[in-house]
């Protein structure tokens, strides 16, 4: 996985909105290893989390999506509106796309044929479209495509180095989104559809990064390419690796359950924000 500087030079972009006026700074981490440790923590916390309310707590998929998505824009706002990069905002963000990223994508993709212990419904309103992994994946594949398209067009870049816009960064956050509610598609089809169980599926995305990690020595190969691959695929890592801690043992979990895992995972997430602020203000 691409290990980078995001070091940008200050510019003044057309169309400035509160955050953006005048000199515009930093507003994205620095790609380094503890990134990606952060990326997988928070992506896996999601699918724990997303999974404790939508279940564990009864308040089924549709009305999880609806209060996380709700969380999700609350969240963002903060962070579009902040002049510089602050760890506990980003973070944050990333954590509430995981987690509506989760409930979504189990709405979409499930009915009351997969609701948890049998039960006929969770929460209140529709239980799920029950679309299916294979037609789920493809209309968020699309959607991914076209908001990458859409950037394109615009003309800005999509080295995470260069975003420094309003619309630059609205629509990295759209492609976030969207990414990892796909990344949730794919790590359920992987963990319950394709026979290769949670850790096998766990194991095949990791073989994957580790390919993509190869790759940032090969010359020809886009960084850029590589750290948006790799960004979209932590997110079924941390899908598998979620219902591999919170399912039980006879299913091939660890057991832990979904207020456990999320406890831990919870924990991590905070240790690593607690380094990285103090990485942050060291740097003034």
């Amino acid at each position: 996985m691409p290990v980078q500087s995001t070091e940008m030079q200050a510019t003044s972009p057309r169309g400035t909105v509160a955050g953006y006026a005048g000199t515009v700074m930093k507003k994205l981490p620095e790609i380094t290893l503890i990134f990606w440790i952060m990326k997988i923590a928070a992506t896996t916390l999601g699918e724990t989390a997303g999974d404790m309310i939508s279940q564990t707590l009864g308040l089924g998929y549709f009305l999880s999506t609806v209060a996380l998505f709700a969380i999700f824009v609350v969240t963002l706002v903060v962070q579009l509106r902040s002049r510089r990069y602050h760890p506990v905002f980003y973070w944050t963000v990333i954590l509430s796309t995981s987690m509506a990223g989760t409930t979504l994508s189990d709405f979409m993709n499930r009915d009351t044929h997969y609701l948890a212990a049998g039960t006929t419904a969770l929460g209140w309103g529709p239980q799920g479209l029950g679309l299916g992994y294979p037609t789920g994946a493809a209309i968020l594949s699309s959607l991914l495509v076209l908001t990458f398209v859409i950037w394109r067009v615009t003309g800005l870049p999509f080295d995470i180095n260069k975003i420094s816009t309003f619309r630059g960064e609205a629509l990295f956050w759209t492609a976030i989104l969207i990414s990892n509610t796909l990344g949730t598609s794919m790590g359920d089809f992987l963990s319950n559809s394709s026979g290769l169980g949670y850790l096998g599926g766990a194991v095949l995305i990791t073989a994957v990064l580790a390919v993509l990690a190869i790759c940032t020595t090969v010359r020809w190969v886009p960084n850029v390419l590589i750290f948006w691959l790799a960004f979209v695929l932590t997110r079924p890592l941390g899908a598998t690796v979620g219902d591999f801690c919170t399912k039980p043992v006879v299913k091939g979990g660890l057991g832990l359950g979904t207020y456990g895992a999320s406890a831990v995972l919870l924990a991590v997430l905070v240790g690593l924000m607690a380094v990285s602020v103090r990485r942050e203000r060291s740097r003034g």
